[in-house]
């Protein structure tokens, strides 16, 4: 009797996988948001034509008719000194994104804030920052976006703190903090930051970049890089598509890099068919051309960025005299 009530427990289930609805196919993922139009024009960094040079970055970007401020510089003048001397109009300006806690970095922050809105109480109104951006440090680097969060919010701006990737708008991606499976140390020493009451050494674990999809690939837009300019591609190919570099622009903190480091880095670059790099700020001269020799770059291709440079999704780019 168990025998055949257990033949026929098996002939009902069987019975019942025959006739179950079938499984769904895996619906395809929807294609990504592409920007058809971007523009990235350099407002602080070391060489100048015209306006005012200094260990810093900040970057206007203008992309399907949206204005981003990346990063403010070093001088809590340059950024709003520079745009005047190149006649480019910031006031319609409401998102600001700073790649890291440094102040060369964040300076310009208030100082364009209360300027602009005199007039336009949403000019500046919003920053974008990465996790751990308001951490303690000590060391020979400490946090000037501690004291700088309460004066910020005191004019009615409003931080947004990002753990994880986000598309602020359709095509444009904010890495958030960047994993780093590559052991490229590109942050500067004698710094540590304080996490769940521990000092640990400070690998600036805010520092994030700004990405976008375009059809020819993707643009990375860093500011220093401190996470690795590989591991942000490498995690932008991830959080975006596996698409190839379009263009890396920014900094890269590769200036004292050793030749290892650099063809290493051009190794990599070249897996990710990267067809332009403008390398500013923290990137180094020397690191650039390098760099245009291993990834076999022209001087149109690759160049180091100067106040005023430009990348266009659609002509290329463009820097200053001293640096063609």
């Amino acid at each position: 009797m168990k025998k055949l009530l257990a033949f026929v427990a098996v002939a009902v289930a069987a019975t019942a996988i025959c006739f179950a609805a079938p499984a769904r196919a895996q619906t395809p993922a929807a294609p990504r948001a592409e920007v058809q139009g971007l523009k990235i024009t350099i407002l602080s960094t070391m060489l100048a034509d015209d306006g005012i040079g200094e260990w810093g970055f900040a970057a206007l970007v203008e992309a399907d008719g949206h204005k981003i401020l990346f990063d403010t510089g070093a001088r809590p003048n340059t950024v709003l000194e520079n745009a005047r001397e190149l006649k480019i109009d910031l006031s319609g300006v409401h998102d600001v994104i700073l790649s890291h806690f440094h102040d060369d970095h964040t300076s310009g922050l208030m100082t364009l804030r209360r300027e602009f809105s005199k007039a336009n109480p949403a000019a500046f109104s919003r920053v974008h920052v990465a996790k751990g951006i308001f951490l303690e440090r000590r060391g020979r680097i400490l946090n000037p976006m501690i004291a700088m969060k309460k004066e910020y919010e005191a004019t009615g701006g409003v931080f947004v703190e990002h753990d994880k990737p986000e598309e602020l708008f359709p095509g444009i991606w904010l890495t958030g903090p960047v994993p780093r499976p590559n052991a490229e140390k590109n942050y500067p020493g004698g710094v540590e930051v304080k996490i769940d009451d521990a000092w640990v050494t400070d690998n600036v674990p805010d520092d994030q970049s700004l990405v976008f999809n375009a059809a020819h690939g993707l643009v990375l837009l860093s500011g220093c890089g401190h996470s690795g300019i590989v591991n942000t591609l490498q995690y932008a190919r991830a959080i975006v598509r596996p698409a190839p570099v379009h263009a890396a622009t920014g900094g890269f903190h590769l200036f004292a890099a050793s030749d290892e480091t650099l063809a290493w880095t051009a190794g990599r670059l070249k897996e990710y068919q990267t067809a332009g790099l403008l390398g500013a700020h923290c990137t180094g001269i020397e690191s650039v051309y390098r760099l245009r020799e291993l990834l076999g770059l022209t001087r149109q291709t690759c160049l180091v960025g100067t106040v005023g440079a430009v990348y266009d999704l659609n002509t290329g780019i463009k820097t200053g005299s001293i640096a063609q």
